[in-house]
Parts: C-alpha cells; sequence; structure tokens
C-alpha cells in the first residue's frame, strides 16, 4: 500500500499501481467525471498515471488552471492531427498549451486562410467525436530521429537531436496520428468538448529571426459549450477595447513608424497621464513616502555591481561616452542604492519609503511589442523601502494595503501570486530561505490567498504578483512586492543600530501600476475608453449649435476652465446631432449644447455620456454638481 496525501490534507492508503482515475473514483464519483489529470508531488500527471510510492495528489478539473492546460495540450494535438489529415505535406513544429487555449507552428507552402481554417475546425471536431485514446509510448534516441525522418517532420528531428544524451523521448498516438510530446493529456480527444479556431499569425522557428517563418494557428478548448461562447463574447468585447484602436480614436497616444515600441503621448494622452500620477503622488505622500529621480544612464560598473549586467544585459541599452561603457537604465533600482549612500543613516530613520517615478528602457524582441502593453521606454513607479530585519512583516503589510488601496480605485479585483527562486538567481540557500519565509508571514498575517508560483522570482529574490482582473475577465500582472537581501550587500548599504555598530538593512523593491504606459493600456480597455469623470482626460464639452453662439460658448468655456475642469469648445460649422456624436464617440462625460434660449437664459443645456439629456442648468449648478462628482470620487481615493 502507499499513502497520498490529498490537497485538504486528508491521507488515502490506495494499493501500489493504482491509477489516478481509481484513486478519483475513491475521493468522489463526481470528481473522477469531470477530472482531467492531476498533480502529482507538483508535477502534471494523467489519469492513466500509476502512484507507486507516498506522494502529495491533487485531481485537476477544469476549474483548475493546470487543468485546463492538460486538456488544450490535447486540443493542439487534435489541431495538428486535422491539418496533417488535410493537409499531409505540412511540417510540424511545436503546438503548446498557453493561457487562453493553445497553438500549434506549421511550415505550409500555403496560408491558412480563413475559409481552411473552418476546414481545419470541423475536422478536428470529427476527430473529437471518433474518441481517439491518447496513448504514451517511449523511443531511443536513434530510433526517435529515424522514425521522425521517415515521417518528413525535420522540426521534430532537430527537436529530438537538441535534447539531452539522457532524455526520455515520449510520443502520443491518437488514431493513425503519433507527435512527439513529453505531455501529460486527457485519456481521449471526447474529452476534448468543444474547439474553436482563433487566427493565424506568423512566427519564426524557435523565435529565432534568422529562422524560417511558420504560421501559427491559435486555438482554444473548453468542456461546455456555454464556457466557449462566454468566451468568444469575451473576445469580442476586447476587440471593441483594443486600447491600440481606442488610443487612437481618442486623441491619446500612437507608435510611430520611427520608433517601434516607443510610444508617443498626445495631449489628451498626457493629461490622463498626469492624472493618474497626481492621484499616485498624492497617495504615496499619505503614505509616508519620499520621491526622488535617478540618473538615466550610468556607468557599467555600477550595472556589474548590481547583477544586471550579467543577468539582464541582452534587454538593455549600452551606450560609450569617452570610450567607457554606460548602458540606460532598465531598472530604478541601482539608481536607489546610490541615493541611500548619498548620507548616514541610523536604525531611526526607518523604515525609510522612497519612491521614484522613474523612465526605464528595456530591448524588446520586434515580435513581443503590442500597443502599451509591451514597449521599449516607460515609466515604472518604483519605490524602494529600507528597513531592519523586524519591521519586514509590517512594511509588507503596508505595501500590500497600498496596492489594494490602488486597484479598488479603478475597480479591479485581483489573485496574489507568490514567486520562488528562479534558476538563474544570486545569493544563498539560506538567504532566500529567509526571504521567502518573510513573504510567506506577511501575506498570511494579511489573510490574502496566494500561490506558489515555482522559479518565477526575480534573480535577486522572492516576489509577491499581483494580478488584477479587468471588467471582462482578464487578468493582467501589475503590482509586485520584491523582498531583497542581495542588493544591500552587493553596494555595502549600512546603518548605524542601537549598539552603534554598522548594520545591513533588509530592502524592498515594489511597483503599483508596474509600468504607468502599460497600466493606462489596461485602463482604456478595462473602461472601454470611457474613463470616469475624475480621470477622463477632458471632462466637459462645450457644443454651440452655430457660430452664433460661439462667444457665449467661450465664456462658459474660461468659466469651467477658471474653476479647474477639463473642457473644450467644438468651434467647427457642423450640426449639432453630428457634434454630439462626435463628442459621444469621443466618450466625453459631459456635453453642453449651447443655443438661443441658453445664451438668453444663460443657461446650458446638459447631455451625459450615459445618462443622455438632463435638461436646463445654470453653469454654477452644473459646476457643482461636477465639483461634487469628482470630489466624492477623491474622497475615496
Amino acid at each position: 500500500m502507499v499513502k497520498v496525501t490529498l490537497k485538504d490534507g486528508k491521507v488515502l492508503e490506495v494499493e501500489k499501481g493504482s491509477k489516478v482515475s481509481e484513486i478519483a473514483c475513491k475521493i468522489s464519483q463526481s470528481l473522477r467525471k469531470k477530472a482531467l489529470g492531476a498533480m502529482i508531488n507538483g508535477e502534471r500527471a494523467e489519469l492513466m498515471t500509476e502512484v507507486n510510492e507516498d506522494c502529495e495528489l491533487a485531481i485537476l478539473t477544469f476549474e483548475d488552471a493546470d487543468g485546463k492546460w492538460i486538456l488544450r495540450h490535447t486540443g493542439s494535438h487534435i489541431l495538428a492531427q486535422a491539418v496533417k489529415r488535410l493537409y499531409p505535406d505540412v511540417k510540424l513544429a511545436i503546438g503548446p498549451a498557453i493561457d487562453s487555449g493553445f497553438y500549434y507552428d506549421f511550415d505550409a507552402e500555403f496560408s491558412f486562410t480563413p475559409e481552411i481554417l473552418e476546414k481545419i475546425e470541423k475536422e478536428m471536431e470529427k476527430i473529437v467525436k471518433e474518441n481517439f485514446q491518447l496513448e504514451r509510448f517511449e523511443l531511443p534516441r536513434e530510433e526517435a530521429i529515424k522514425f521522425m525522418k521517415e515521417k518528413g517532420e525535420d522540426y521534430k528531428v532537430e527537436l529530438i537531436q537538441d535534447l539531452p544524451e539522457d532524455a526520455v523521448i515520449s510520443f502520443y498516438r491518437q488514431g493513425d496520428f503519433v507527435d512527439l510530446c513529453a505531455g501529460p493529456h486527457v485519456p481521449s480527444t471526447k474529452d476534448v468538448k468543444t474547439v474553436k479556431l482563433l487566427s493565424v499569425a506568423g512566427a519564426y522557428w524557435r523565435g529565432d529571426e534568422k529562422n524560417k517563418m511558420l504560421q501559427r494557428i491559435y486555438g482554444t478548448a473548453f468542456t461546455k459549450k456555454s464556457e466557449l461562447e462566454e468566451y468568444i463574447h469575451m473576445l469580442e468585447e476586447a476587440k471593441k477595447r483594443d486600447h491600440r484602436k481606442l488610443g487612437k480614436e481618442l486623441g491619446l497616444f500612437v507608435i510611430p513608424d520611427e520608433g517601434p515600441g516607443f510610444p508617443l503621448f498626445l495631449p489628451k494622452g498626457v493629461e490622463l497621464k498626469n492624472k493618474l500620477l497626481e492621484y499616485w503622488r498624492d497617495l504615496h505622500r499619505k503614505a509616508g513616502y519620499v520621491e526622488i529621480e535617478t540618473p538615466i544612464i550610468l556607468s557599467r560598473h555600477l550595472w556589474e555591481n548590481s547583477g544586471h549586467w550579467d543577468h539582464y544585459k541582452d534587454n538593455m541599452y549600452s551606450v560609450k561616452i569617452d570610450e567607457e561603457d554606460y548602458a540606460i537604465k532598465p531598472m530604478n533600482c541601482p539608481g536607489g542604492m546610490l541615493a541611500y549612500k548619498t548620507q548616514i543613516h541610523s536604525y531611526r530613520d526607518f523604515p525609510m519609503r522612497v519612491a521614484e517615478l522613474g523612465r526605464v528602457h528595456r530591448h524588446e524582441l520586434s515580435g513581443a511589442l503590442h500597443g502599451l502593453m509591451r514597449v521599449r521606454a516607460f515609466t515604472q513607479d518604483d519605490a524602494h523601502i529600507f528597513m531592519l530585519p523586524e519591521q519586514i512583516k509590517e512594511e509588507i503589510m503596508g505595501v500590500a494595503k497600498l496596492i489594494d488601496e490602488v486597484y479598488k480605485t479603478f475597480g479591479f479585483k485581483y489573485h496574489v501570486e507568490l514567486s520562488t527562486r528562479p534558476e538563474d538567481s544570486m545569493g544563498t540557500d539560506e538567504e532566500w530561505a529567509i526571504a521567502e519565509d518573510g513573504l510567506k508571514e506577511a501575506l498570511e498575517e494579511i489573510g490574502l490567498d496566494y500561490v506558489i508560483n515555482e522559479g518565477d522570482g526575480a534573480f535577486y529574490g522572492p516576489k509577491i504578483d499581483f494580478h488584477l482582473e479587468d471588467c471582462i475577465g482578464r487578468t493582467w500582472q501589475c503590482g509586485t512586492i520584491q523582498l531583497d537581501m542581495q542588493m544591500p550587500q552587493r553596494f555595502d548599504l549600512t546603518y548605524i543600530g542601537k549598539d552603534g555598530e554598522k548594520h545591513r538593512p533588509v530592502m524592498i523593491h515594489r511597483v503599483a501600476f508596474g509600468s504607468i504606459e502599460r497600466f493606462i493600456g489596461i485602463l482604456i480597455e478595462h473602461y472601454a475608453g470611457k474613463f470616469p469623470l475624475w480621470l477622463a482626460p477632458v471632462q466637459v464639452k462645450v457644443l454651440p449649435i452655430s457660430d452664433k453662439y460661439m462667444e457665449y460658448a467661450n465664456k462658459v468655456k474660461d468659466v469651467l476652465f477658471e474653476k479647474g475642469i477639463r473642457v473644450e469648445v467644438d468651434h467647427r460649422a457642423e450640426k449639432i446631432g453630428y457634434k454630439i456624436r462626435e463628442a459621444q464617440l469621443e466618450k466625453i462625460p459631459y456635453m453642453l449644447v449651447l443655443g438661443e434660449k441658453e445664451m438668453n437664459d444663460n443657461t446650458i443645456a446638459v447631455r451625459s455620456r450615459d445618462g443622455g439629456d438632463l435638461g436646463a442648468m445654470n453653469l454654477d449648478e452644473f459646476i457643482e454638481k461636477v465639483e461634487k462628482e469628482v470630489k466624492e470620487k477623491e474622497n475615496n481615493l
């Protein structure tokens, strides 16, 4: 017998060699019906996997991220099988599961048009109904290479040849189709209840632009048709909200051809950005932060000292100045260390909360660039908190509270991940254990639920990542808290303790917005461009019915402007219906229609973006309304 420890801590004794599916039946018949796979000692496994030793076991359903991964991984194999059935000469590359579905890269002599995608999707549906069992088998290296060569699958041969000599080389068979794959998969194609192909994009083999461009087909899979329909609706809604499209339409920003990855913010975009920064500065002043500004270019030896030159050089832009190597900063941290060292500190100074809205530049591959979501230049709302070891828990709790306040201000829900030590890291095992335990204790003290994200910490320390959820259910990683015991050592940061001796401070890196540019992109899509009144770049648009009322319109504008209200006048010689429609398309919160009656009565006809015609008001009454609405929001900030 072997002992199996379940998620809830319960221990089952089962016969050695029992399959995961059999254990699922013992737990619950309903669970077995929904089961797609399992986690055994933290590793994904199939329902057909045998349990031969004591282990920790979690049965996975579609509600689990890893359950979705297993189902969608099988979806990618079904896609490949359908393509090979219809177009046998197409060569297979790779086909992993991803967060929202799966993709497969193909080398084809023709383009995958929408009509062809439709044919492939219908073939996938047939394969699902044919209920093929997914059977795993292994081959020695030379046999595996020969097997794939006989099939003409050059990319698979290359993958096998690049595997370590002692690697297990496994394949999966479903009907007459076989693919090189490590697994795991669901037991049968019928378990992938519903599939949908979404798009086609170009992708270089192995992500290297020197290699051949392949065609990547994206798709997704669900266990219920209703879930797929909800997802398709979300995609359609996301398309309407695309920040690149709305950013251009609303005059917020552009990405010029002359500067790929370098956003150019227009006046309204700068207004929006400034409101966010104003909010950020006010929040941080109240939370006891001071603000600094560090140089954008610093010498190579600084980046060597920080570890960035060894661990991050490929993402950095470097320059020569007076025959010396310098780098444009990809992160603000080293500059923050220099600021700390400008004076001697005492234990009485702690905690020191030092914030920076720092401009950073990172060399991103052109294929990874995406509007404001992935750029090469952005402003990061960094802060570095220097503290005593006994202050760690309290400071982490304070940062978590601040980040919670930020996200609630914009109407976001979020979940939390604790990311642990990566393979490429600095520091000792003991230092990492202390840092990881410190973050865990703080999260547990706060009462924040979290999941462990193994191996995804920063190279200098573990981190807490905040993944916010927008109004259509998508998640974005923005805020982060990183506990760092390496940087204070590498920069020899010290403070004078109660004993009069020098000691090493502990440090937290943290961001709330993350990249300001990316956060703006998220906000554009979250609000679909309909920013709340306090944040809207233009709060009020004055719409004179004709040139006859332009003088009155400008007078109204001047009064509003003096009151600090962001206002514009539509001076164009267009009909009022057209002006109203245009203002609606610009997502302006309030429109003031001015004609003969309004001018004679010294009033305004007010229209709301969301509420329609609000009727006539005098200007003071409207100003009071706007100021009250903004103040109510600001009182909650």
